[in-house]
């Protein structure tokens, strides 16, 4: 029994005179997820960044697309409003990752207690080729509500033609 005494007390000293630092396993998860964060801002602001060259933007000054990646969900459309982009970022706001909202409209996301008077007005808006800023109860995919203010612009291209619109959303 002495001489398990004797290596406890020698593993004791060995590793009293080590200096390690340790993190808690969940910090590491939050650098990562900082990490994935930056990334998917990084694709979608080179996304965004291709469709505008492809068809030729005139951009405008209104938009600070680099900081909107980052802090709001941004949907692109072309004219006839088929969704072409949606940032990686939507999937938190409402369940829809990117992909799966590819080639539908906007009125997927829309249901029964969706405002037709504001649905109205923002079609309006869009038939008029016309900026707007509105607040809609949306559905999440899992059937939720939500609360979505949305700024959405008419985007023309280098010839002064309507080409997309753009949106930015938040839950309001």
């Amino acid at each position: 029994m002495s001489n398990l005494k004797q290596y406890e007390d020698a593993i004791v000293n060995y590793h009293s005179v080590l200096r390690i630092k340790s993190l808690p396993i969940f910090s590491s998860n939050f650098h990562y997820e900082f990490l994935k964060e930056v990334k998917e801002s990084f694709l979608d602001l080179n996304s965004l960044k291709e469709i505008a060259h492809q068809n030729k933007w005139k951009l405008s000054s209104d938009w600070d697309i680099s900081t909107a990646v980052k802090e709001e969900v941004i949907i692109v459309t072309d004219a006839k409003l088929t969704i072409i982009f949606a940032s990686r970022n939507m999937v938190k706001m409402n369940g829809y990752s990117g992909t799966e909202v590819l080639g539908k409209t906007p009125k997927m996301f829309q249901g029964q207690v969706t405002d037709r008077i504001v649905s109205k007005e923002i079609s309006s808006a869009i038939q008029l080729q016309q900026a707007f800023e509105k607040t809609v109860l949306n559905y999440k995919k899992n059937g939720e509500i939500y609360a979505c203010l949305i700024k959405g612009y008419p985007v023309f291209n280098l010839k002064g033609q309507f080409s997309h619109y753009i949106a930015f959303e938040k839950a309001a």
